[in-house]
């Protein structure tokens, strides 16, 4: 017999909903709070049943998967925002029991539509990528807030104040204390920032130099080692794309058409693909 079931999941508790295929029996269950340990506890009756499972590719979603291949279940993870668009055009009610028996349903006559499960090296990978464009990205706001607190005092302009000379015209610059005082932090946040970047930086780049993938990217596309690394995190195993286009669209880089008759126009970069798929951010 085959149990198939949909998880409702939130920091909070996750709903689950799931039904025997052979008796036909129907059974809902709370799991709270929604970590590990609880949600261990709950699938241990599973463990040695024939498991299929839907959940939603939502945070959170890694340790989930992680216990219920503990327990041999198969394991669904769907795609947000196209599973609610397959609840239609209609008003429902909406809530948790709805949403895992939405998941169920979408599962058992198989329209589920799915997301990619990477395995741990890609995610851990993906993780130390997506943690070294955050760091970039708030190195950058801070370098921003700089040429804020200039401009707001009439000074010139200036860029690449980070190297060279920058930091010591920086400080000549005629400023109130409390201006001073902004460039002063802004200048520290930085400085912890680049520590904590450069070793990643350091790890990703070596990672690049050594990964076959990566090296061909590099060696026949020109592809620097960062965006090498970037690339083969989010798009994880190629293979499974069956042309470049569904790759393309998979990252979020398509171009959206806007048709109708004759009339046909192009529009703009869908960024429909994954958060951190903007290979070219970092």
């Amino acid at each position: 017999m085959t149990i198939v079931m949909g998880l409702d999941q939130h920091r909070g508790q996750i709903t689950g909903e799931w039904i025997d295929t052979e008796t036909g029996e129907l059974q809902r269950m709370r799991v709270a709070p929604a970590d590990r340990a609880a949600v261990r506890k709950f699938l241990q009756r599973f463990r040695g049943r024939e498991l299929e499972v839907a959940l939603e590719a939502t945070t959170g979603w890694r340790f989930v998967v992680e216990e219920l291949h503990r327990v041999g279940a198969v394991v669904h993870l769907a795609e947000p925002a196209e599973t609610a668009g397959l609840k239609g055009p209609k008003k429902r009610a909406k809530g948790d029991r709805a949403d895992a028996r939405h998941l169920r349903e979408l599962l058992m006559v198989k329209r589920l539509p799915e997301s990619w499960i990477p395995p741990e090296h890609i995610l851990d990978l993906r993780a130390r990528v997506r943690l070294r464009h955050t760091l970039s990205a708030q190195r950058c706001e801070w370098q921003q807030r700089i040429q804020a607190v200039l401009y707001h005092h009439g000074c010139p302009q200036r860029r690449d104040l980070m190297v060279g000379d920058g930091r010591e015209w920086l400080a000549a610059q005629p400023l109130s204390g409390t201006a001073r005082e902004q460039i002063t932090v802004a200048l520290a946040m930085i400085d912890a920032l680049e520590a904590q970047i450069v070793p990643l930086d350091k790890e990703l780049r070596a990672y690049a130099r050594r990964q076959v993938g990566c090296k061909a990217l590099m060696v026949h596309y020109g592809i620097g080692e960062l965006t090498a690394v970037t690339i083969l995190a989010e798009l994880g195993d190629a293979r499974r794309f069956s042309s470049s286009r569904q790759a393309v669209r998979y990252a979020g880089l398509d171009i959206t058409v806007y048709q109708s008759d004759r009339h046909r126009a192009p529009g703009h970069i869908s960024r429909q693909g994954p958060a951190g798929a903007a290979l070219g951010a970092i």
